[in-house]
């Protein structure tokens, strides 16, 4: 490391915490605050707890937000001891959150109304991603600060583009959900169609694995269906809510995202069975209730 770094790092849920953990490994300089209890081994690292949003906005020069939704960005922003109250000229707020492009460009006006820049930088890769440091991150802002955030966004991904200027790091990341939520469902219904045929489900994917057919959704996804493995990875509910955003967009937009919708109506279904906290590719759960027929069962 060439430079360390006064970083903050807002949020530390379950992908918030390994990506704040990268920023305290790579030597830097960490200030942290969440809502819900710190996890340990950032308590136990160098990385100093703060009492809120607005410390770790004025101890630190990049403040970064991981965050559930839109109400919980503006909150921290702009609430009572939010981030913008403890902002001086010259930082730079990061927000990783997945929320709305809308919201996202209003935020930015205000941040920047300081003297501050602002990046909206969605992700992609799920708990995995962020504990590997692999995460896809979708970058929304001006090319200046982009370069500037450029080599700490290297310490928790690895494919890093900026898409355009701010909201449409958000922008890519709804198109992601859309494209990552009808993928599940097509994996469902084939794996689902597969074995009420009478065929291992285990084994179809298995070859269509070497085809066109061939796609991570399926590699991972595909393989938490056959084996029952439906704890989060990444929750229904927060897919729930991305789709929400996709789809709200596209009314304002005048688009129609009818398979998007039938997405979100078999996540609908399978919150209404308890399933919000499932991970995602438990959307098999709603077709197989449709069919009276679970992957797994014989024929």
């Amino acid at each position: 490391m060439s430079e360390k770094l006064k970083l903050g790092f807002i949020g530390l849920g379950i992908m918030g915490a390994p990506m704040a953990g990268h920023l305290v490994n790579a030597g830097h300089d960490v200030f942290v605050a969440t809502r819900s209890k710190i996890p340990q081994n950032i308590l136990d690292s160098s990385a100093v707890k703060c009492a809120s949003s607005a410390e770790v906005a004025q101890k630190a020069d990049v403040i970064f937000l991981m965050l559930p939704d839109t109400p919980d960005v503006d909150h921290v922003l702009f609430g009572d001891k939010g981030v913008a109250s403890g902002l001086s000229k010259g930082k730079v707020v990061v927000d990783m959150s997945s929320i709305s492009p809308i919201a996202t460009k209003e935020f930015a006006k205000k941040i920047n109304a300081l003297g501050c820049d602002y990046l909206d930088a969605p992700v992609s890769g799920g708990q995995v991603g962020a504990q590997n440091a692999t995460l896809s991150i979708m970058v929304g802002g001006e090319e200046k600060v982009f370069e500037k955030i450029k080599p700490i966004f290297e310490l928790m991904g690895k494919n890093i583009n900026l898409v355009g200027g701010n909201g449409d790091g958000q922008t890519a990341k709804v198109a992601n959900q859309i494209i990552v939520a009808l993928n599940i469902e097509a994996v469902a219904e084939a794996l689902l169609f597969a074995a009420k045929a009478g065929a291992d489900p285990a084994k179809v994917r298995q070859a269509l694995m070497g085809g066109f057919a061939s796609s991570k959704i399926l590699e991972v996804h595909g393989e938490r269906m056959v084996k029952r493995t439906f704890d989060p990875g990444f929750r229904i509910e927060l897919h729930q809510k991305d789709l929400n955003l996709a789809l709200d967009s596209a009314r304002l937009l005048g688009v129609s995202l009818p398979n998007t919708a039938t997405a979100q109506a078999l996540f609908n279904s399978c919150a209404a069975h308890g399933g919000k906290a499932w991970d995602h590719s438990a959307m098999v759960k709603a077709l197989e209730k449709l069919a009276n027929f679970e992957i797994g069962q014989k024929a």
